[in-house]
């Protein structure tokens, strides 16, 4: 479950059906459990931490500076601006780890309720779409991995 909250699709899906060996139930139990509970702890977590971190410049540096975009920020600013909280939230399991996307889904968008169900949401596709994946070729995987 743990492993589920930090990195989804790298490593505590994988995890579940290949090393543990789970049924059905219970990788889609542990996975999305997981995901979700991850999904929550750190949304608040990324939304104390951006609160303070605005509290600590505006006490650290009072006078107002531009800020220069970087080429991450500018990739973060476009994946927004095209794709919006779903893509974010599709990417999150996969792609990004729930911690980060959580991160950059509640800089951008500050309803926490939204932000949690699309991640959530997107959690529990991964979770059968993964599962579906790792069905089919289990046979090969296992004999690569191990």
């Amino acid at each position: 479950m743990f492993s589920c909250a930090l990195f989804f699709g790298k490593v505590g899906m994988p995890a579940a059906v290949i090393v543990f060996e789970f049924d059905f139930v219970k990788v889609i139990l542990v996975s999305c459990s997981g995901g979700i509970i991850g999904t929550i702890v750190f949304t608040y977590l990324s939304a104390g931490l951006l609160k303070w971190w605005k509290t600590f410049k505006n006490k650290r540096f009072p006078s107002t500076q531009t800020s220069t975009f970087k080429k991450s920020n500018r990739r973060i600013v476009r994946l927004k601006n095209r794709f919006g909280l779903t893509g974010i939230a599709v990417l999150t399991p996969f792609l990004l780890s729930i911690p980060v996307g959580a991160f950059i889904a509640e800089r951008f968008y500050k309803d926490k309720k939204k932000v949690i169900t699309a991640i959530s949401i997107s959690v529990v596709a991964w979770s059968f779409l993964l599962y579906g994946v790792f069905y089919l070729f289990y046979n090969q995987l296992q004999g690569w991995i191990f």
